[in-house]
């Protein structure tokens, strides 16, 4: 999906900003593994190739051809007016695939409200590609947490800024407003990173919490702040945070770099595995060819030269290490050769949303090989695809897995243990209880039973943790987790019946 910034349709100032608002909060709440919604970053490329000036409201026309030279399924167009009391803005989806603009989805309320009325809106999008959506319109508008009106406003504006001070005014702003403003505080590290105020840099992204959508993505750059800044501990750190949870070439190529600056021997284990996610990229074999070098393997380092000038034949740097490792007729390869290696070069490309797309698109793939299948094995898929996302970090995408999987194959009680888990491992006890409970309604599981004792000796229900337990294991006598959690109650009952030390 592309998202088309609205028009202003009324002739009140000022308000402009609020057009760019509606995709970046589109983007931010539809985007997911079954729905790749396009960045800001692509949609200017897209205008760039299309030779249409960013700020410039295109022609319905021109807009179709933007939307199917993007090669998206659909393109999210609309408007907004405020008569100064409420505001109402209308969207319309266009279906590429079916040519087909579908009728106007409307909501109005108060400005103040913004971001309660887009998330509003948010839904109606949702309910037009999906009608059998699951989640009520309330219950969708209540848990989205919406940026407050002045904050999100310096946020648009300082993305909309042409200037590096006038971006850093409407960011440094945005968070005083809102400090838990996980996008501005992205935006302001991005924005001193590019300054090369690299300080600064690592300040703001050091801000943005673990728990938030962009943490990979500000991860990824405090790592290259804190390399530029030489503090190879905090880049190393950073970089795992994001390799832990995306298994993007460029993250493990950046920790390659970072483990040889450190003198650590497993920098060629990290540049292997970039290698493994994309082997078409010449750096990467570049690198691995250093750090070859360096452990004086010529053999292995002159196969990964020769693969990186297969790749870029004018890298001068590669041809000149690569001749350096070859020895003259007759003659010996200088012992010198390795200290004359160059550094391993740094990745500052991230690649999320590509990555996303191709997930996405693994999934549209899924869902047509599975229309026609057995349920069981269709929820199965989305099951185990919500698992992978959620060791990755992707909550909220593994969280729309398991509920499509449920919707899926509701006799099945899988989909809502694996909801309880989701919540359990996130701190939500009360709807960790209510699916594990719901699960077993379904049907009895190990896994749910589980889930309960796990809460119940969180909240000190010895005997309801017991009880629990025991059901688990009857099911399944051998499950690993429910003896380590038999050993666990055994030891809180043994510390129980400790008598009270003598003074």
């Amino acid at each position: 999906m592309v998202v088309i910034p609205f028009e202003n349709a009324s002739p009140t100032p000022g308000l402009e900003w609020l057009g760019e608002s509606f995709p970046e909060t589109f983007h931010e709440q539809l985007n997911s593994p079954v729905l790749y919604v396009t960045s800001r970053d692509e949609r200017l490329r897209a205008y760039d190739r299309q030779g249409v000036p960013a700020g410039v409201h295109a022609s319905r026309a021109t807009l179709y051809r933007l939307a199917e030279q993007m090669d998206v399924d659909y393109a999210v167009l609309g408007s907004y007016k405020y008569d100064g009391a409420r505001l109402t803005a209308i969207a319309q989806l266009l279906d590429m695939r079916a040519q087909k603009l579908s009728p106007a989805a409307t909501e109005s309320g108060p400005l103040a409200d913004l971001g309660t009325l887009q998330s509003a809106l948010a839904w109606d999008l949702l309910r037009l590609i999906r009608a059998d959506f699951p989640v009520p319109k309330d219950k969708y508008i209540a848990s989205v947490v919406p940026v407050r009106l002045d904050a999100l406003e310096n946020y648009i504006r300082g993305m909309l800024a042409t200037t590096a001070e006038e971006k850093v005014q409407h960011y440094r702003e945005a968070v005083r407003l809102n400090p838990d403003y996980a996008q501005a505080w992205l935006g302001l590290g991005k924005t001193y990173y590019a300054q090369r105020a690299y300080e600064l840099a690592i300040t703001a992204l050091g801000q943005v919490q673990h728990s938030s959508a962009v943490a990979r993505e500000a991860n990824f750059y405090l790592g290259l702040a804190a390399y530029a800044h030489g503090d190879f501990a905090k880049s190393e750190s950073a970089f795992g945070f994001v390799a832990a949870r995306l298994p993007l070439a460029e993250v493990y190529n950046n920790l390659g770099v970072v483990a040889a600056r450190r003198g650590q021997k497993k920098a060629g284990d990290y540049f292997e595995k970039a290698i493994q996610n994309d082997p078409s990229d010449p750096d990467y074999h570049f690198n691995l060819g250093v750090t070859l070098t360096q452990a004086g393997d010529r053999a292995g380092a002159a196969r990964e030269l020769h693969t990186a000038l297969d790749r870029r034949p004018n890298d001068a740097e590669a041809k000149m290490l690569l001749d350096s490792l070859t020895p003259p007729a007759g003659g010996i390869v200088p012992s010198s050769a390795t200290s004359k290696a160059p550094l391993e070069r740094i990745k500052r490309n991230y690649e999320e949303n590509a990555f996303r797309q191709m997930t996405t698109q693994m999934g549209s793939w899924a869902e047509q090989q599975f229309a026609r299948s057995d349920p069981r094995a269709h929820a199965r898929f989305h099951i185990e695809l919500g698992k992978e996302l959620l060791a990755h970090g992707f909550t909220a995408e593994a969280e729309a897995e398991f509920r499509h999987a449920a919707a899926v194959d509701p006799s099945s009680s899988a989909p809502l243990t694996a909801l309880a888990e989701d919540y359990d491992a996130r701190g939500d006890a009360r709807e960790a209880r209510a699916q594990a409970e719901a699960a077993l309604r379904i049907r009895e599981s190990a896994e749910a039973y589980l889930v309960l004792a796990r809460l119940d000796l969180r909240e000190n229900r010895i005997e309801a943790a017991a009880q629990n337990i025991n059901r688990a294991l009857q099911l399944e006598p051998g499950n690993p987790a429910g003896q380590d959690l038999k050993r666990t109650l055994a030891a809180k009952l043994a510390e129980k019946a400790q008598p009270l030390s003598q003074p």
